[in-house]
């Protein structure tokens, strides 16, 4: 009786969680396509149209709505990702692999490390502000912001780097050591290719968490502005059907490194396997 129940309550709880997560997508979707050049958003709509689509990238006639800065600020958040994803990525691999032994300060290394994701954003960025502030630097977004940036996103890809060597099993690099490959083309050839989808996976974390990080770059990138604080300072005081559409492409530009993620992960599936029975036989 209560596995008949279950099942049900179950069921509505999962289709309301999806249409939690997916509901402004939905609405963001909607909005997007309705007719220009005037007016802020409207629902239901009146006429359906593709000219926010075409306003931002500079095909449709000038309107009074203003283009969104998305040119200089977009490739600055690139950038910036691309950095921080980098970055974190390699020293979440370092540290991880220095705590597959044990050290003194092993624990209160892992504190540190795991710290930057738990202080809140706020007090990070304003923290690097005044600091910066009081030692004469100049905030930048490929200075300050890069560095909070790493602190942010270096303990996700630290723990999933952890996770991966908690299953990795040891015997074969000691089998390669004992046939007289020094330790870094064993990293190389042998580590390395196993721990391959773990690397994706911190990857994808510091990108995606640096590209649209707000609260830290707000404080630490200065004048320069990321591509979260130029489409802020467009809709602070009004909100035009533009934000909507260049939302959704947002959106799908995410849902395009979800499916590169998934590809990836499917061809390091595959070459793992074949390795293994390659070895088997």
């Amino acid at each position: 009786m209560e596995s008949r129940l279950l099942k049900p309550i179950l069921a509505v709880y999962v289709g309301l969680f999806l249409l939690f997560l997916y509901g402004p997508f939905i609405v963001l979707g909607i909005l997007s396509f309705q007719q220009g050049p005037e007016g802020g958003p409207q629902f239901p709509i009146q006429e359906w149209s593709v000219f926010w689509y075409k306003h931002i990238l500079g095909l449709a006639p000038p309107s009074r709505v203003s283009p969104l800065p998305i040119g200089i600020s977009l490739t600055r958040s690139l950038t910036l990702a691309g950095m921080t994803m980098v970055t974190s990525t390699v020293l979440g691999v370092m540290a991880a692999q220095a705590f597959r032994r044990n050290f003194k300060g092993k624990s209160a290394a892992f504190y540190l490390i795991v710290l930057g994701m738990i202080v809140p954003g706020v007090l990070v960025g304003l923290g690097s502000a005044l600091v910066a502030t009081t030692t004469g630097l100049e905030r930048h977004w490929y200075s300050t912001a890069f560095a909070t940036h790493v602190v942010y996103t270096l303990p996700f890809a630290f723990l999933v780097m952890l996770a991966i060597f908690n299953r990795f099993d040891a015997s074969v690099e000691e089998a390669a050591w004992s046939l007289g490959v020094p330790p870094a083309t064993t990293f190389r050839k042998v580590t390395f290719p196993l721990i391959f989808p773990g690397v994706l996976s911190a990857m994808l974390f510091a990108f995606t968490l640096s590209y649209d990080e707000f609260s830290r770059t707000l404080f630490s990138s200065g004048r320069e502005q990321t591509l979260p604080l130029a489409i802020y300072s467009t809709f602070a005081v009004e909100i035009h059907p533009n934000v909507f559409a260049f939302g959704v492409l947002t959106t799908l530009f995410s849902f395009a490194l979800l499916t590169v993620y998934a590809i990836l992960m499917t061809l390091s599936v595959r070459r793992a396997k074949r390795v293994a029975i390659q070895e088997a036989v």
